[in-house]
């Protein structure tokens, strides 16, 4: 308490003397971290001896959280050092302790000072925290005095990853310093325009971003990187299209940055979401956030700005519920209605909706809102109610990209666990396909607003599980590890789109077969991961479309 002891004689005499028995026991010491950094402190201490006993020094800094006026590690460490090069003392320069909060969700931030502090001149580096605070305990202030306390962490309470501990655990440290795709936020011209893919670093994402920037138009990511490996794909398309691809790694609910992404957009393609029914069962909070917090955003900042772009939203058929009131009749591979009028077209627009799950609700109500929003305020969007999509940069997890996930499991060994009976049946559309109704879509945003759409493969591409993997071992010539588990609560034994609205509206038709997009996949999987292409499938042979 310097107002005891003004002169710091009290506390260098208890420091110094600690210090110096220390010493004599063999231990190495530490002069503990000074924050703010303060030279003038500095040589006070070696005027009062403290240094004679000390090994090393140590700085703390939080650059941005509480150190406003931050000038930079070096210029820091630098000041420091002269001081005691002054006295005639040379010690080691420790940072003892360096973060970054993620109150505002701005984990690209926390990397960014991560790698300023790995580039430091300092001999040693601790970096705070491993995970965030516990919401219900007290920090140092008290209780919840200072929100920037409780979210230094590499991880959040609930374990879930942040950006930088995914980059660690995925590239080492060394490697971590040289992801130039991380970038920090993109300011934009005022006369520049483009297309505005939100959660474009995912699977979807990454091919419509692909199909504008082959044709020349300029492109906006915006992506939190949440889901695992999607920094692959903003890698692919950096190395790709260069300059014409722009970066901006924030939270959907970032509602400043998002509105100046949103300010100089031509066209918007809602994809961001939280795509895991068992996710959003589990953390239903985290699912509630990016699905309809997000999507509300995301609408607020298209009508507040002044040319107020189009919007088309990718939602799912999971917001019809389990269609318990269409009646199934059941053979030896698979489920099918006993309408027969269900059974030639598929699920249309009209059926009532019908939520069964935290996913179902957040995405059918952000559903709902795109549609108000079109009704009242006058804004052109409009609705994907999608299938099952599948294809190229899809890394197939159990909860996201079954097609995929099954593929890569027969590809490298790995068991398959079927939810039910396998019996239960969608229609599988290929991404290229889905990426053709999306040019439609927006080509005929002005006819098509205000409606939604069901889109998916179509009664002409269905598959059950069970037949999907018998295509999968005659495609990849492998016997598959299966077992079975109870079936997951709300999961439609028949899900199958009728896409005859869409097909009216804009003349689209979806072009790849089932076999086609399956061979298709696989032979891009194997080209992608190092995997000797199947002995059955011929390298050489084109694939007709």
């Amino acid at each position: 308490d310097f107002t005891l002891d003004y002169s710091w004689n009290k506390f260098s005499t208890m420091i110094g003397m600690a210090a110096h028995w220390a010493q004599k026991r063999g231990k190495k010491t530490l002069l503990g971290g000074m924050s703010p950094i303060d030279p003038n402190w500095m040589q006070m201490m070696i005027e009062q001896k403290v240094l004679d006993h000390i090994d090393a020094v140590g700085i703390h800094g939080f650059p941005h959280v509480f150190d406003q006026q931050w000038k930079g590690w070096d210029v820091n460490i630098k000041c420091i050092k002269e001081v005691m090069e002054k006295f005639g003392y040379s010690k080691e320069i420790w940072i003892s302790e360096a973060g970054f909060s993620t109150w505002q969700n701005d984990e690209v931030k926390q990397y960014q000072e991560f790698k300023n502090v790995l580039n430091a001149d300092a001999d040693r580096i601790y970096w705070y925290s491993l995970k965030d605070l516990d919401p219900v305990n007290s920090t140092v202030g008290g209780f919840h005095l200072d929100e920037r306390e409780y979210h230094f962490g590499l991880k959040k309470t609930d374990e879930t990853k942040k950006l930088l501990y995914k980059l660690l655990e995925k590239n080492g440290l060394e490697q971590v310093k040289h992801q130039d795709y991380i970038q920090k936020q993109y300011r934009v011209k005022t006369d520049e325009k483009y297309t505005l893919i939100t959660g474009g670093a995912g699977f979807i994402g990454t091919n419509l971003a692909s199909r504008f920037l082959s044709e020349g138009k300029k492109v906006m990511i915006y992506d939190s990187l949440f889901r695992d490996g999607v920094e692959e794909n903003l890698q692919w398309l950096q190395k790709e299209y260069g300059d014409k691809l722009i970066i901006q790694i924030s939270d959907i609910n970032e509602t400043r940055i998002l509105q100046e992404c949103v300010n100089h957009a031509s066209e918007v393609f809602h994809l961001c979401a939280q795509v895991a029914v068992t996710s959003s069962v589990t953390n239903p909070i985290h699912d509630f956030n990016v699905n309809l917090n997000g999507t509300f955003h995301l609408l607020e900042a298209i009508r507040k700005s002044e040319h107020q772009p189009s919007l088309i939203f990718t939602s799912t058929n999971k917001v019809y519920g389990n269609l318990q009131d269409v009646k199934m009749v059941e053979n030896e591979t698979r489920f099918y209605p006993a309408d027969s009028k269900i059974k030639e077209y598929g699920i249309n627009e009209k059926i009532p909706l019908d939520f069964h799950s935290p996913y179902g609700c957040s995405k059918g109500a952000a559903d709902q809102y795109i549609l108000d929003y079109s009704r009242t305020y006058g804004l052109k969007t409009a609705v994907f109610r999608m299938s099952c999509i599948y294809g190229p940069h899809q890394f197939g997890t159990e909860d996201q990209g079954w097609v995929a996930h099954f593929l890569i499991s027969a590809l490298e060994d790995k068991p398959i666990t079927i939810y039910g009976n396998g019996k239960q049946v969608r229609d599988i559309l290929f991404v290229e396909d889905l990426i053709d109704a999306f040019m439609l879509a927006h080509k005929n945003i002005d006819k098509l607003a205000g409606q939604v759409f069901n889109i998916g493969g179509g009664p002409q591409n269905t598959v059950s599980l069970l037949e999907i993997l018998n295509t999968i071992r005659e495609k990849a010539g492998k016997e598959m590890n299966v077992s079975f588990e109870d079936w997951r609560t709300g999961d439609q034994f028949y899900y199958v789109s009728n896409t005859s609205k869409f097909k009216e509206a804009t003349g689209w038709q979806p072009k790849y077969s089932v076999d086609k997009g399956v061979e298709h996949l696989l032979k891009w999987l194997c080209e992608n991961r190092n995997i000797e292409l199947p002995a059955n499938l011929n390298p050489t042979k084109e694939i007709a479309i």
